[in-house]
């Protein structure tokens, strides 16, 4: 019986260091690429990212195209004179007309340019890299509850994501997540199979109070400035991952092992990669 013991209590230090945070390419990888786009989707799955986060909305001819901003930001992609930069009144076709590769962004210094790099579609991001690996996807549906004519209801863009989940059959290689949890409840109606996230960053709210008004969710990506050791325990035992957005710096990842959370959203994924390696957590 001492014998057991003594093996348990050895095995114990060994389970915690076996422990995978998952790593998650925030808009790819824009601490060194243009964000959202596939050259920066590639980098982060050759960094070894676990999730490709990404984020979608939708044009006026319902095409889902990877941009986080709802009208498009100058110092993030150049495009013609006089052509609106709301994606909701462009069609699919004017948006490429975009360089969203043009300049590095200012706020990240050791970004690249890569003139000539057009905005993707959903559609053109999963066919072509899904087959570069296991990782997953993490697609970002983005609205403006304020401003509702600059994107379908959340039931349509919910049906729009869910058809291209199935088109390219990665269902078991997915998670969605929102800020407007309406997207997140359409999405549970539609296919509760499709595991959902709930995305927040204000103070004042339990994460399980969190969790049951997006829907009952099984993932929480709160700002990580949210995150203490004590709620990521008490998701732990409600069942939930928590997964918290967005971490670029080492004391801001080992803040967030130290809370023993179960993935981390980065811009920087090849760094993130090589900091958890070296702790054998990744």
């Amino acid at each position: 019986m001492k014998w057991l013991l003594f093996a348990l209590l050895l095995a114990v230090p060994l389970v915690a260091q076996s422990k995978k945070i998952l790593v998650e390419g925030h808009r790819g990888a824009r601490w060194v690429l243009p964000e959202n786009t596939l050259p920066g989707f590639r980098h982060a799955i050759d960094a070894g990212a676990d999730f490709l986060e990404l984020d979608v909305v939708a044009t006026k001819d319902n095409v889902l195209v990877i941009s986080h901003d709802l009208e498009i930001k100058p110092e993030i992609c150049s495009g013609p004179q006089g052509l609106t930069r709301t994606i909701r009144q462009l069609t699919v076709a004017e948006t490429k007309r975009f360089d969203c590769g043009w300049a590095p962004n200012k706020d990240f210094p050791a970004q690249q340019a890569l003139p000539g790099t057009r905005m993707p579609t959903l559609e053109e991001a999963i066919a072509d890299l899904a087959p570069l690996g296991n990782f997953h996807f993490n697609i970002e549906i983005k609205t403006n509850p304020e401003r509702p004519e600059l994107t379908p209801s959340p039931e349509e863009l919910a049906s729009l994501v869910l058809q291209q989940i199935r088109k390219h059959k990665i269902e078991g290689r997915v998670i969605v997540q929102s800020f407007d949890f309406r997207t997140l409840h359409a999405l549970k109606q539609l296919a509760p199979e499709i595991p959902r996230a709930a995305l927040w960053n204000t103070k004042g709210e339990g994460f399980l109070e969190v969790a049951k008004r997006a829907g009952d969710v099984p993932v929480l990506s709160p700002h990580l400035s949210l995150v203490t050791p004590a709620n990521v325990r008490e998701a732990h035992a409600a069942g939930l991952k928590v997964i918290p957005w967005t971490a670029n710096r080492p004391d801001e990842w080992q803040k967030l092992i130290d809370a023993n959370v179960d993935g981390i959203i980065t811009d920087n994924p090849k760094a993130l990669v090589q900091f958890l390696a070296e702790r054998k957590l990744h």
